[in-house]
């Protein structure tokens, strides 16, 4: 695991977008699960301008790690935020976009998109595998869609799950743990002082920590990035 901390939230975005660069460099074909929040959209208009216009997007296959079940239409929808933040500023074949259908049956699609994902990634460990899987994480400790409450979805048979929100109800699908853990390389971007207790337990092994979904991810034989800026990485010790 490393743990890379900057000065602000926008720093974090830049230093991303410059990591993502140099891995999209390295392969013809990429496959990548995006997260939402407002992190995410801070990188997704960076990659959008000029500085990154030299990344070639041909062999880049875009997935999601969770989407709320909604229309794509819906202003709640991660996919309409990646559409309109980073989709229509770069040059990808629109065949290489594989988001989840929110506005279908949450389980009908949780197992259009297990099979999906079964057929278009390549396989490791027996199981598909992401080049690369951006995670963020909530101030009560989840990652994708998996939530404290629900903690045996983390450790499902299926890719991909129905979850629904501790306080809304609202249903999402999301990837499970056993398809995050076997990624290539997960990058967590988190950001924010609201973040910096449940960082803090998290990397510095303390509290409850074993009960957040976020401290579950350890990838079976891949790379763990944590990119934080100083607000939300204050309680880490940086020795």
């Amino acid at each position: 695991m490393e743990v890379k901390i900057y000065e602000s939230k926008a720093d974090v975005a830049a230093a991303f977008c410059d990591f993502l660069q140099e891995e999209l460099s390295q392969k013809k074909m990429y496959h990548i699960a995006l997260s939402g929040g407002s992190t995410p959209q801070g990188v997704f208009d960076l990659l959008a301008t000029d500085k990154y216009k030299d990344i070639d997007w041909s062999g880049v296959h875009l997935y999601w790690g969770d989407e709320r079940c909604v229309p794509p239409i819906d202003e709640q929808s991660n996919y309409r935020m990646t559409k309109e933040h980073l989709l229509s500023g770069i040059n990808i074949p629109a065949e290489n976009v594989h988001r989840i259908r929110g506005e279908d049956i949450p389980s009908q699609e949780a197992w259009r998109y297990s099979r999906f994902l079964e057929e278009k990634l390549p396989q490791a460990n027996q199981l598909p595998r992401f080049d690369l899987l951006m995670l963020g994480m909530g101030d009560d400790g989840h990652t994708a869609s998996v939530f404290p409450h629900q903690m045996e979805l983390w450790d499902a048979e299926e890719p991909c799950v129905v979850a629904d929100h501790p306080e809304t109800g609202q249903n999402r699908v999301s990837l499970s743990g056993k398809i995050i853990n076997n990624a290539a390389i997960v990058a967590f971007l988190v950001t924010g002082a609201n973040k910096a207790e449940k960082v803090e337990e998290i990397l510095e092994k303390k509290g409850n920590y074993k009960a957040y979904p976020a401290n579950r991810v350890q990838p079976v034989d891949g790379e763990l990035f944590w990119f934080l800026d100083k607000a939300a990485a204050k309680g880490v010790n940086e020795d």
